[in-house]
């Protein structure tokens, strides 16, 4: 058992029982403040630990990292110090935060050296991402998308249950949750039997994913096993992958979404450790026809992710549209970075892969308003008596999402964008 995951740890920071963010969480990010360059910190309730301060005053010497690796404006050189030694950084926090542990919280001085709120801090992106894939590997999202626009007899493409099907996405127009985004414009072809037409996007929609972070290169030529995954794999994000649903009609034959998905794609600011995650491990589908050696993996990688979709009109209040779980998965992340390897194509630190948009078996854990409106024939009402079929100019989208057992909760924070009208 990994000690930080103990669920009887207690800390000296006060907790809220509702909060992301409690001991056995301890996730990455970086943040800075009116007075202070971009740096590492960690999450405990809500509070930053600056860990550039914490090791400069002695807290961290015993693990030898040199202070440039904290004062980075992205985690990208501190995961690649390796699981061992990120591990050992989470390990010792922990006990530094633990209540029984007297160095850092009985030093009143280093304590207002080393904390900020996280309400006076902003928070960026949490790497520089390199390269960016999104998958499509959910199989209630796949064979609802395959009902409304193909034959619902065969929803799912003929190498959909064969291997992870995804593409290649663009890294540039990631973004960090809060910042706003103008509706993208492009081609579309509203009417079959006329030319197509210039213009804003009419039909807008989110994406509910999530996306996990690679912690440990490959060169090139070489391949990732699904048993050896986990070890390049440092962590995951919430992800909104926004997508310009009539855009997308009409460009992506025959090589697929193009400007439709590459405008933005929104991200939550802090990185929860697979260490962390690891407790709520649940076993994955059974995959029938079964696939091919390469793809097979043995125990429960799927994680038991909730989500939690909110629309947010224009100084309204939240909707929650859409309450679905990474559980529902059909392909793991092992899974998808052994494909995205077996050809040889290298990885590095900091390379993003989303989950694809995930939907449950339900309506009410669907995805995306692409299905929960049910291509626009099911209006979603909101609490201002306004409808949505997709998103409206100044609607803000929220993701949200946690995983929780035995009272113990371990909490991503929030993935949260605002559309604006296009330029």
């Amino acid at each position: 058992m990994i000690k930080a995951n103990d669920p009887s740890l207690k800390s000296w920071i006060e907790v809220q029982p509702n909060s992301d963010f409690p001991i056995q969480n301890l996730p990455f990010g970086i943040f800075k403040t009116q007075s202070s360059s971009p740096r590492v910190g960690i999450a405990i309730g809500d509070q930053v630990l600056d860990l550039a301060i914490l090791n400069k005053l002695g807290f961290l010497d015993k693990l030898k990292i040199d202070n440039s690796i904290f004062t980075n404006q992205y985690l990208n050189d501190f995961i690649a110090l390796g699981k061992a030694t990120t591990a050992a950084v989470r390990e010792l926090i922990s006990h530094l935060l633990n209540e029984h542990t007297p160095d850092l919280r009985d030093n009143k001085e280093a304590r207002a050296k080393v904390f900020q709120s996280i309400s006076n801090v902003q928070m960026q992106l949490p790497v520089r991402v390199g390269d960016y894939t999104d998958f499509y590997s959910s199989i209630d999202h796949a064979t609802n998308v395959g009902t409304m626009f193909r034959d619902p007899s065969n929803a799912l493409l003929p190498n959909w249950k064969h291997l992870p099907v995804g593409y290649h996405g663009r890294a540039s127009s990631i973004v960090i949750s809060g910042t706003e985004i103008h509706r993208p414009k492009g081609q579309t072809k509203p009417n079959e039997n006329e030319p197509p037409v210039f213009g804003p996007c009419r039909l807008l929609d989110f994406e509910l994913e999530t996306a996990f972070i690679i912690g440990k290169e490959t060169k090139l030529g070489e391949s990732v096993s699904t048993s050896g995954a986990e070890e390049h794999i440092f962590g995951m994000v919430l992800f909104n992958d926004w997508s310009a649903r009539d855009i997308q009609t009409w460009e992506y034959i025959p090589l697929g979404p193009f400007l439709s998905k590459n405008f933005a794609s929104t991200v939550s600011p802090w990185v929860v450790t697979m260490d962390a995650l690891e407790p709520f491990r649940v076993p994955g589908y059974t995959q029938d026809p079964k696939v091919l050696p390469y793809l097979e993996y043995s125990g429960d990688k799927n994680i038991d992710i909730h989500l939690d979709v909110f629309i947010q009109p224009d100084k309204g209040e939240e909707n929650l549209v859409s309450q679905s779980n990474y559980k529902f998965m059909y392909w793991t992340m092992e899974q998808q970075l052994a494909h995205h390897t077996i050809n040889g194509c290298n990885i590095n630190v900091g390379d993003m892969m989303a989950s694809g948009t995930i939907s449950g078996p339900t309506p009410d854990s669907y995805g995306s308003m692409l299905e929960i409106s049910w291509r626009g024939t099911k209006p979603v009402k909101m609490s201002d008596a306004t409808e949505r079929k997709f998103i409206n100019d100044n609607d803000s989208v929220i993701i949200r999402g946690y995983c929780e057992k035995e009272g113990l909760r371990i909490g991503f924070g929030e993935a949260k964008g605002k559309i604006l009208p296009a330029l």
